[in-house]
This record gives structure tokens, C-alpha cells and sequence, in this order.
């Protein structure tokens, strides 16, 4: 087959500005740094402009988020691109999209491409989901007659037919998401690029997603380009797969082996002590909330059966509100199998900014099967998606024991897993 996708030393930089700022100013605060800017007034004249400038400027630094990118993808191949957060596939897809341009390097495509990188892209939130369905099949190349032909198919698809006349500003995020994957799979372009956003949708629509994405490849001779951290998902669609390890291509090759690099190099320090705070995260929020450390049972290890004690240590910049915390176990797959969070009691808690505190919690018996999990672990701030996450951030290994656990309380989770209940403590200084 034909090569559709050719990438030669791919590069991209960014300068990064560092700027000191306070994350929470007083009235206090304001009046002292008027004092102080009118004081740098006065004495400005008698400083030295070297000094001068090192104080009033801010510094900068280069930030290679790809370097040294280099593959191939032919078509019809189901490609998956996998890494921890921050190892540069968002900023490799957009590339490939011409979204943005890189630095170094070249990339050379065939075809049209359709991208669905994040919710609502191509969309206009004043416009009609029917509108936009045109909107987004003009802005591939596709003519009016072309879009018409599809346009049922499209709506039976993403199951928004009530809501087809309504301003897509007031959909759903699950909404926005099947929507804007329906038109991307069903407009016919060549190269289809998805990135994590069908980890929006329920689980029965991602299936959905999945099937179609094959039918896509194997049936129609397309090509995917698929970015996830559900190595079920990139297990049963891919048949490559290419681990970004820190902007560089880490490992090319089949599906099974590249996943099982990945997942070994996810373990850090030990199986119940994990240091965060270096770690790449993503969060709506920004700096306000950072978790620094997560402790297993005192770092003596895990079993099935017996008492688990968690502790989180985290470091609060801001004043945030109706905090909850949350730590996810997935199986060898990417599925979640657990999730243990304090907002399953409706226990939230509210921070002050410069607290530094621990979020604790326990259960008395942890049902979970011997085996090695990959770990993630967030904080979110009522209904939003979060102040800070992590996945994976870690491998623990839950080991057998001779205690034969009674009976415990599981609560089904929506995202495929079950949600035993725990006691929470929160203390803060």
C-alpha cells in the first residue's frame, strides 16, 4: 500500500515565559507593591541597566514538546499513538492537522484529513448542530450534495436528532462529542486523526466509535490516527502503535509490545510511594491545586482483602471550593476497574490558598484482584472536570493473601469500574 503520511525529524519548539506572579493578592498586597514600584522609581536612576533589566524582565526558556519525530503510516493502517501527559501527541496531532506549524523537520501528507482533537472542534457554538454539520463538511472540501447524501446517516449516528435545531453551545460535552465524531467518520476524508476526546462519551457510544473507526480502515481503506490512554481501546482497534516518550519517539511496532513498554516504564520510586510532583499533569484550572505525593498503606505494601489506607498529599496555591479527591486503578488494558472517590459520600471540602494538606482515606477490606494496576489520580472542583490530573501516574501490585474478605460496599461507576465506599479525613497547615 501506499504511504499517506511520511514524517521526517519532526521538531517543535516553544519559548517559555516565566513570569513571577501571585497567585492571591490582599488589599495588603496591593498597597505594599504600590510602595515598592513608586521606591524602584526613585532609585531606578542609580542602579546599574544590567541589574536593572534582571529584575524587571522576565526569563525565558526553550521547550522542545516533539524533537526528532520520525515515521510512516500507510494506507488503510490503524495507527496508535500512546504516552504519559506531556510527551507531545497533542502537539504531534496538531501538527499533522495544520493546526500548527513545526519548527524542524518535515511532514508530508496525502489526502484530506478530518481531526477530532478536542470538544466542539470546527464547531460554532452559535450555530445549529444541522448547520454545523454543514460548516464542518465544507471546511473538508466536501460539497453541499456530498453532505446531504450523508446527512441522515450522520444524525442516526450521534443520536441528537431532538436536539438537531438547537445552538450546539447548549449541548452536552458527550453530545458535543458524538456529534462532532459522526461528521468527522462519515464525511468520507481519507486520514481520520481522533485524540482522547471519545473518553467524554459513555461507554456503549465509545464502543460505537470504535466499530466505526474499524469499518473505517479495514472496510473503506482509510487511515486512523488514534490518540488514548485506554490501551483496551488501542489494543483491540490498532495494529501499530508509536510510544512519544519526552517530545521523542520512544518505540515503533506492534500494538502488544510497544503497550507492554509503555506500561513498564510507568512505575516510580516503589509500588506504594509515589513522588507526583515532578510529573506532567493536565488541569482547568492551572496552578491553583497540586498533588505532590500519593502513599499506599505506609508504603508496606497492598493485598487483597486487607485494610487499604491512601494517603494524598497535595499544596493548595489558591482559594478553590467543593474540592474532591479521586484515585482510579486500570487494569493491563487501560480499562478502569476502580474508582475511589471522596465525592462518592458527596464529602467535599473547601481550601484556602498557601495550605499545604493530606486527604487520607480508607476501606476495610480492598476487593480488588492480585495483579499490577496502572494508576491515576486527580482533584476536581464541584462539577468541572478537574484541578489537577494525572493518568497513569504510577503501577502498584495488589497481592494475594489467605484472608477470605466478607462482604463490602461496591457502588457502580459510570466510568466502567465500581466505587467502593471509603471514609475521608482531610488536614490542612
Amino acid at each position: 500500500m501506499s504511504i499517506v503520511i511520511s514524517v521526517e525529524n519532526l521538531g517543535k519548539k516553544y519559548n517559555l515565559i516565566h513570569q513571577q506572579r501571585e497567585p492571591y493578592t490582599a488589599l495588603r498586597d496591593v498597597i505594599t507593591n504600590g510602595f515598592t514600584s513608586f521606591g524602584k522609581k526613585i532609585i531606578s536612576p542609580f542602579i546599574p541597566k544590567s541589574k536593572l533589566a534582571r529584575y524587571q524582565s522576565p526569563t525565558s526558556e526553550e521547550f522542545w514538546a516533539l524533537k526528532d519525530v520520525s515515521f510512516e503510516v500507510k494506507q488503510g493502517d490503524r495507527i496508535g499513538i500512546i504516552g504519559r501527559n506531556g510527551a507531545g501527541k497533542s502537539t504531534l496531532l496538531k501538527i499533522l492537522s495544520r493546526i500548527t506549524e513545526p519548527t524542524t523537520g518535515s511532514v508530508r501528507i496525502k489526502g484530506r484529513v478530518a481531526s477530532l482533537l478536542e470538544v466542539g472542534t470546527g464547531f460554532h457554538p452559535e450555530l445549529t448542530g444541522r448547520e454545523n454539520i454543514f460548516l464542518n463538511g465544507a471546511i473538508l472540501g466536501m460539497g453541499r450534495a456530498e453532505i446531504k447524501k450523508k446527512f441522515d446517516e450522520i444524525v442516526d449516528f450521534a443520536e441528537i436528532e431532538k436536539f438537531l435545531d438547537t445552538p450546539v453551545k447548549r449541548y452536552s460535552s458527550g453530545m458535543y462529542v458524538r456529534l462532532a465524531f459522526a461528521v468527522a467518520a462519515h464525511l468520507e476524508p481519507e486520514i481520520l486523526i481522533v485524540d482522547e476526546v471519545l473518553a467524554v462519551g459513555d461507554a456503549q457510544f465509545q464502543k460505537k466509535c470504535l466499530g466505526k473507526m474499524e469499518d473505517v480502515s479495514a472496510k473503506e481503506g482509510r487511515t486512523v490516527l488514534f490518540v488514548s490512554h485506554n490501551m483496551g481501546a488501542v489494543r483491540s482497534l490498532c495494529s501499530r502503535a508509536i510510544l512519544l516518550e519526552r517530545g521523542g519517539t520512544a518505540m515503533q511496532g506492534s500494538v502488544s509490545s510497544t503497550i507492554d513498554t509503555y506500561l513498564e516504564g510507568v512505575a516510580i520510586i516503589n509500588a506504594c510511594d509515589f513522588n507526583l510532583a515532578a510529573l506532567p499533569r493536565v488541569g482547568s484550572f492551572g496552578s491553583h491545586l497540586r498533588i505532590l505525593r500519593l502513599c499506599f498503606n505506609q508504603g508496606m505494601g497492598i493485598w487483597h482483602g486487607k485494610p487499604l489506607e491512601v494517603e494524598m498529599t497535595f499544596d493548595c496555591r489558591a482559594d478553590v471550593f467543593d474540592v474532591s479527591f479521586g484515585v482510579g486503578l486500570c487494569n493491563r488494558d487501560g480499562a478502569r476497574v476502580v474508582t475511589i472517590d471522596s465525592d462518592a459520600l458527596g464529602k467535599r471540602f473547601n481550601l484556602h490558598g498557601g495550605e499545604r494538606g493530606v486527604a487520607k482515606f480508607s476501606l476495610e477490606e480492598f476487593q480488588l484482584a492480585p495483579d499490577t494496576y496502572t494508576l491515576d489520580v486527580g482533584a476536581r472542583s464541584g462539577d468541572t472536570f478537574g484541578l489537577e490530573y494525572l493518568s497513569p501516574c504510577g503501577q502498584i501490585f495488589v497481592a494475594p493473601s489467605d484472608v477470605t474478605p466478607s462482604s463490602i460496599v461496591l457502588r457502580e461507576s459510570v466510568s466502567g469500574g465500581y466505587r467502593p465506599i471509603a471514609r475521608w479525613d482531610i488536614s490542612c497547615h
